[in-house]
């Protein structure tokens, strides 16, 4: 599936949601399906900036797509770098840098998270695109 199709998928999902507190409770429930964080890479060198709560975010490149390890210690924000993983990981950094996150504001997340947290997911997401840019500068 492509990252517009599953943009599309989220965005349709959403508008079923009849409220914000369900919204947030699918937020929240996809964060607690990312899988168990290895423990080795809850390291500083891995920490997102400008999150207020604790963010990691490890790649690897493999076969020409990055594979991400993400945690947090809030559980909203746990759903929201989930959000983001079901979107941007297992791709190539063509993929990541060609298709900006315009769900988001299709969902309206936006419009009713905190200053604090829209800032970080703005930083979790610049994030994603800098691992991107700097794999595909390596997979020349």
């Amino acid at each position: 599936m492509s990252i517009q199709e599953v943009q599309k998928e989220i965005i349709e999902e959403f508008q079923y949601l009849p409220d914000w507190e369900e919204k947030y409770s699918e937020i929240i429930r996809l964060g607690r399906k990312l899988p168990g964080y290895p423990e080795e890479f809850r390291d500083e060198k891995y920490k997102v900036k400008g999150c207020q709560s604790q963010v990691w975010l490890h790649p690897e490149f493999k076969d020409g797509k990055i594979l991400f390890d993400a945690d947090s210690d809030a559980m909203i924000v746990k759903g929201l770098i989930g959000l983001l993983m079901r979107v941007y990981n297992n791709r190539t950094p063509n993929e990541i840098l060609d298709n900006p996150p315009d769900f988001l504001q299709e969902i309206g997340i936006d419009k009713h998270l905190s200053p604090t947290r829209k800032n970080g997911l703005g930083a979790m997401m610049k994030q994603i695109q800098m691992y991107a840019v700097a794999f595909k500068s390596m997979d020349k």
